[in-house]
């Protein structure tokens, strides 16, 4: 009988230690700290297409979700204002381009035959207020007519002089030519106008809007027909070869991270799929949430900081907006 009590109390023993070390693992699998789960966010450099012009969109050449290129036309805008504008540019030119031709070239024959005429003419107009004014003056002398009368035939006969005098000018600088001045300021007034047409031809470029990278339109503001103003948002290009993943951590949770270190991820979008990225961004966000500290002792306030981490690859299929985890350990 006694080998079988030596033989109860060791299964009694070795049951005692299997609870024992059951309750132990038990113990340590449920104490153990568990990684703490820090999700996330895929982005990307955007590009906002607008306008130099104001118009109506006449025509989108992509919609939203669609891959382009950099230099493919998007968007086509009809501005009324800009064909007015050359209309009016190319006008201006045109008069000043005459303009310069008659300086450079002098007048023409006809416009120098025309210019005497009109002096004769006022010769002419000249020496009758010329005689009328002897006559009334004589009748003045003798107080025949009011001093009125007299002031107003004296003034009709100096305004006569001084038409024939500035007809006279005119015919002159007809013969004589247009001065260095007046040529001078015809080329100015040229050169300016072939700076409008300039300005507004490259305005004319501007109702034509292409992508300025490749990328994918990720949104689209106004519709087809609707007005837009001078630099409106009208479309936005996220440009999937530049891409980042960007955190908030909490302070106490960075464990000395620097820039340069490499990160273990995983976007769940992707089937779980593990990719790796490198640090190259900390900063403490200012108008992020702070964790208050809810007892004096122990504890204390920490801030929250921006982590922006690169991928070390292009990720297939990665886009912007997805999430993406990090496991860090207490």
């Amino acid at each position: 009988m006694k080998p079988q009590k030596n033989y109860n109390l060791l299964i009694g023993v070795a049951a005692l230690i299997a609870i024992l070390l059951v309750i132990s693992i038990v113990g340590y699998i449920v104490s153990r700290p568990q990684p703490i789960v820090i999700q996330g966010e895929a982005e990307a450099a955007e590009y906002r297409i607008s306008g130099k012009v104001p118009g109506r969109i006449e025509e989108f050449r992509g919609t939203e979700g669609q891959m382009v290129r950099k230099g493919d036309t998007l968007v086509i805008i009809d501005s009324p204002e800009i064909r007015s504008k050359i209309a009016e540019a190319n006008a201006a030119k045109a008069a000043a381009t005459a303009q310069k031709d008659k300086a450079m070239h002098g007048a023409q024959k006809e416009q120098i035959t025309g210019a005497y005429e009109l002096w004769q003419k006022a010769l002419v107009g000249q020496e009758v207020m010329r005689k009328s004014f002897e006559r009334i003056k004589t009748l003045h002398e003798q107080n025949v007519i009011s001093d009125q009368k007299y002031d107003e035939v004296e003034a009709q006969y100096k305004a006569a002089v001084a038409t024939a005098r500035a007809a006279h000018s005119q015919y002159a600088m007809a013969v004589k030519g247009a001065r260095q001045e007046d040529k001078d300021a015809a080329i100015a007034l040229v050169e300016r106008a072939n700076a409008a047409v300039e300005l507004v031809n490259s305005y004319k470029d501007e109702i034509r809007l292409t992508s300025p990278a490749d990328g994918i339109i990720s949104d689209i503001y106004p519709k087809v027909g609707e007005l837009v103003g001078q630099g409106a948002p009208i479309m936005t290009i996220q440009d999937l070869s530049d891409m980042w993943l960007s955190f908030n951590i909490r302070e106490d949770r960075l464990k000395n991270m620097q820039s340069g270190d490499k990160l273990s991820l995983t976007v769940p979008a992707l089937g779980n799929r593990q990719i790796t990225a490198t640090v190259y961004y900390l900063a403490a966000r200012e108008s992020y949430a702070t964790w208050k500290a809810s007892r004096e002792i122990g504890e204390f306030d920490t801030r929250t900081f921006e982590v922006r981490a690169r991928p070390d690859y292009q990720v297939d299929g990665l886009r912007p907006g997805m999430s993406v985890i990090m496991n860090v350990s207490e």
